[in-house]
């Protein structure tokens, strides 16, 4: 019976896709109403039963979706948007993580600190989101740059900002400096692990492919980086994103001292191993939204109401911020950045944190860790499911400027207040 239903999801995954083509229903909603169904509704999937193989799951989603998206990205786009993505990125960040903090504050009665931890837990985007959603709307490459790099970047900041609350907690005391550092090298460090390993691989590409059963080779050499990356303390996501860049983008670093190395000339992916990654990420996205739908906490309704308002303040501010700095872009660029702010993976592992420290413990040192949990997993599905609304009430609107702008062929200003 487990085989036929996984299959039948596939089959159902493409179905899904299909009707997003058409009727803009959003097959991320549609996936996690299945995981609802079977999980939460009929028991017939409980997430204890989950509990090893979910978060696999859920990281395998997250890197090969990056390392997709990095293949598909250009360097001049990025050169070209870079400052739009850094402010909105950080502004983001900041004010959703005050917003949430205030409302856990005085709404849910927590301490400032475990206000403030919840906030940044849930500040950033999720990439295993965002990026497929964008993928299947038409939007322009601005807007498509913009939220990929904030998903990937504010990963790392929810990841190095929560944990450097339970520290605080642990030694009595939250240093910002310190924050702000690992900021920095997760980010930098993690670049340069996956650009070397991107350098390295393409330039054995040729040789690799000689092998037999060859194209497997690649992903296996995804999990090396990300491995790495993550075993240093760095981000996994950034260096599985830049390690795609490269080979998506080879020409860009070529240089004259890998010849000295003794390594052959780039060589850039093939059609065929674009297709067959992206067909790898469909199936593992496909699993990865039940799970979500199978994890959502109905048992605890204070929980779903606490998650339901924050999530919903969420998505004022990200209005109110984009409307400000996104003035000079068009009202469909800016809704659709505006509207694309779901909570994922990167949310759903740090909510567990606070209680496994307590755990750890023997006793509680980070008072309302439970609740933390639940409303965590509460912003993560209410978060979802209002982004997919939105898009499912604004894709036509969004389909129809685009052609427009298409045809008109006209220019498109960075996500930022200057030039």
């Amino acid at each position: 019976m487990t085989f036929i239903f996984l299959g039948l999801l596939i089959f159902c995954a493409h179905l899904f896709n299909a009707w997003f083509s058409r009727q803009r229903i959003p097959d991320v909603l549609l996936l996690m109403i299945i995981g609802i169904l079977v999980g939460p509704v009929t028991g017939w999937i409980t997430p204890d039963s989950l509990e090893e193989i979910g978060p696999v799951l859920a990281s395998l989603t997250l890197l090969f979706i990056l390392f997709d998206s990095g293949i598909d990205m250009k360097i001049d786009l990025i050169r070209k948007y870079w400052s739009g993505v850094v402010q909105v990125t950080f502004l983001s960040f900041l004010l959703s993580m005050t917003a949430v903090s205030l409302l856990a504050y005085f709404l849910v009665k927590l301490q400032m600190q475990a206000s403030m931890m919840l906030g940044a837990m849930v500040a950033g985007t999720a990439a295993a989101i965002v990026i497929p959603l964008v993928r299947q709307m038409r939007v322009s490459d601005k807007t498509r740059v913009t939220l990929t790099l904030e998903s990937a970047i504010s990963g790392v900041l929810c990841i190095v900002v929560s944990l450097a609350f339970i520290e605080g907690y642990k030694l009595g005391n939250v240093s910002v400096g310190s924050m702000l550092g690992r900021v920095l090298a997760s980010v930098l460090m993690a670049l340069v692990i996956g650009t070397v390993g991107g350098i390295v691989w393409s330039s054995f590409m040729d040789r690799i492919r000689k092998l037999q059963n060859s194209m497997f080779l690649t992903p296996a050499f995804v999990f090396v980086i990300y491995g790495i990356a993550e075993s240093l303390g760095y981000s996994g996501a950034i260096a599985t994103l830049s390690f795609g860049l490269v080979l998506g983008n080879p020409e860009y670093f070529e240089m004259s001292f890998l010849k000295k190395l003794k390594l052959r000339d780039m060589t850039p992916l093939e059609e065929n191993e674009k297709s067959f990654f992206k067909e790898f990420v469909f199936i593992l996205k496909t699993y990865f939204f039940v799970y979500i739908g199978i994890c959502i906490p109905f048992s605890n309704p204070m929980a779903l109401a606490y998650g339901a308002v924050i999530a919903a303040s969420l998505f004022v501010v990200r209005f109110i911020l984009i409307a400000v700095v996104g003035r000079k872009n068009t009202p469909e660029d800016r809704l659709t950045v505006s509207m694309m702010i779901p909570k994922g993976l990167v949310s759903a592992v740090l909510a567990s944190m606070p209680e496994q420290a307590n755990i750890a413990a023997g006793y509680t040192i980070i008072p309302g860790a439970e609740i933390i949990k639940h409303i965590t997993y509460s912003v993560i599905f209410c978060s979802i499911i209002i982004c997919s609304l939105l898009v499912l009430l604004t894709s036509r609107r969004l389909v129809k400027a685009q052609t427009e702008l298409e045809k008109a062929d006209a220019p498109i200003a960075p996500f930022a207040n200057s030039e």
